[in-house]
């Protein structure tokens, strides 16, 4: 009885030993990236620069090795994702793993722009923004 009980335990612990495989970047939805997406503005709102750093890349977060940084290059650059009076999403796209979101941006100061995102799944699994373009739809806006 012993000895079943040892083949057993090996068993089980051989199973929770087997690493698991994260899942790759285009099995995510619309709905998930978004939720990123989303996030990061949100945390730009607020000024909450680690909350926002959270959602970028390794490869971002090495070119800015801390949140202010980050947050610097972020209003400097990037004014019309910073503090927006409005956004919302149109199409979404996968291309390999990686993953493509249109967002269409009204800035503070009522310019309209299209910031085109792109995320890739990191090493843990989890979504990270990898890039934004962005570009002034013409003829919207002041």
């Amino acid at each position: 009885m012993l000895s079943l009980f040892r083949t057993f335990l090996c068993f089980a612990l051989l199973a929770f030993a087997v690493p698991t495989v994260p899942a790759c970047a285009a099995d995510a939805s619309a709905a998930e990236v978004q939720t990123i997406i989303t996030g990061q503005i949100e945390a730009f709102r607020h000024d909450d620069g680690a909350k926002a750093y959270s959602f970028a890349s390794r490869d971002i977060q090495m070119m800015f090795p801390n949140p202010d940084m980050f947050m610097n290059m972020v209003r400097s650059g990037y004014a019309a994702v910073y503090h927006p009076q409005q956004f919302q999403f149109g199409p979404f796209s996968t291309n390999g793993d990686r993953l493509q979101q249109i967002v269409e941006i009204t800035a503070a100061d009522g310019t309209a722009w299209t910031a085109e995102y792109s995320l890739s799944r990191a090493p843990d699994g989890t979504l990270k923004i990898t890039g934004c373009r962005l570009s002034k739809r013409p003829g919207v806006g002041a």
